[in-house]
């Protein structure tokens, strides 16, 4: 009974177990960013291109001032 006693007020994991769970959930934010935006990606059939982007966006910005 002594030593089921030691086992519950053992607390040398805890930290391991928090960071594990910290780290799964971020996993998991991610995968879902990146399920999210999958059709983004999927709908381009060329290469990603940044420059009209950011172009896009400045257009965007500059009408709407």
């Amino acid at each position: 009974m002594k030593n089921f006693k030691t086992i519950l007020n053992e607390n040398s994991g805890q930290g391991a177990a928090e960071y594990i769970l910290l780290f799964g959930g971020v996993i998991v934010i991610a995968i879902a960013a990146l399920l999210i935006y999958r059709a983004y990606f999927e709908s381009n059939s060329s290469q990603l291109n940044a420059s009209d982007d950011v172009q896009t966006m400045r257009n965007l910005m500059n009408t709407s001032g």
